[in-house]
């Protein structure tokens, strides 16, 4: 059964302390940092997860995007991220496939509930997202290789950008 997690961004940001914080310096780098959270969520879970961003006061027809393997909606101009999400969650319904929305708002979860979609408080996304990095820095400590003195020594900064490289970051 397909399982896809529908996520309003700015809900989720505003609910999570520590984005909650960062977004106080910088709302797009709060925005990244969720966004890159959800694509290992994504990617450890194989659920397919679409982020919906509230773009309500800015002019224009919305826009959708990828970005990490996501799929990110801006709403369109006088358009709610609630709205947005009803309406995804009555165009995905179908038999095999579960929705789940995260979002604190409780009026929301009720109505996405009537259209047959699971909620999922911001808080228990955060504590599913901890749980997946717990698991994922175990399984790379243990699949981890030795380090050999043969090579070149590189650089922690050269390390780095290999490494966003082969995440496709770079």
């Amino acid at each position: 059964m397909e399982q896809i997690l529908l996520v309003d961004g700015y809900n989720v940001i505003g609910a999570w302390e520590e984005l909650r914080e960062k977004k106080k310096i910088s709302l797009e780098e709060a925005r990244d940092d969720l966004l890159a959270k959800l694509a290992e969520y994504q990617g450890f879970t194989g659920m397919r997860v679409i982020v919906v961003f509230d773009a309500y006061n800015v002019k224009g027809a919305g826009k959708t995007l990828n970005q990490y393997r996501l799929e990110i909606r801006y709403t369109k101009e006088k358009e709610t991220a609630d709205e947005c999400i009803e309406s995804l969650v009555r165009s995905l319904t179908h038999h095999r496939r579960q929705i789940y929305v995260a979002t604190s708002d409780y009026t929301e979860q009720k109505v996405t509930f009537g259209y047959g979609a699971l909620r999922k408080s911001a808080r228990e996304l955060w504590l599913e997202v901890q749980q997946i990095n717990r698991e994922i820095s175990k399984n790379v400590e243990q699949t981890k290789p030795e380090k050999r003195g043969l090579g070149i020594p590189l650089g922690e900064g050269i390390e780095e950008i290999f490494e966003k490289w082969r995440r496709g970051d770079g």
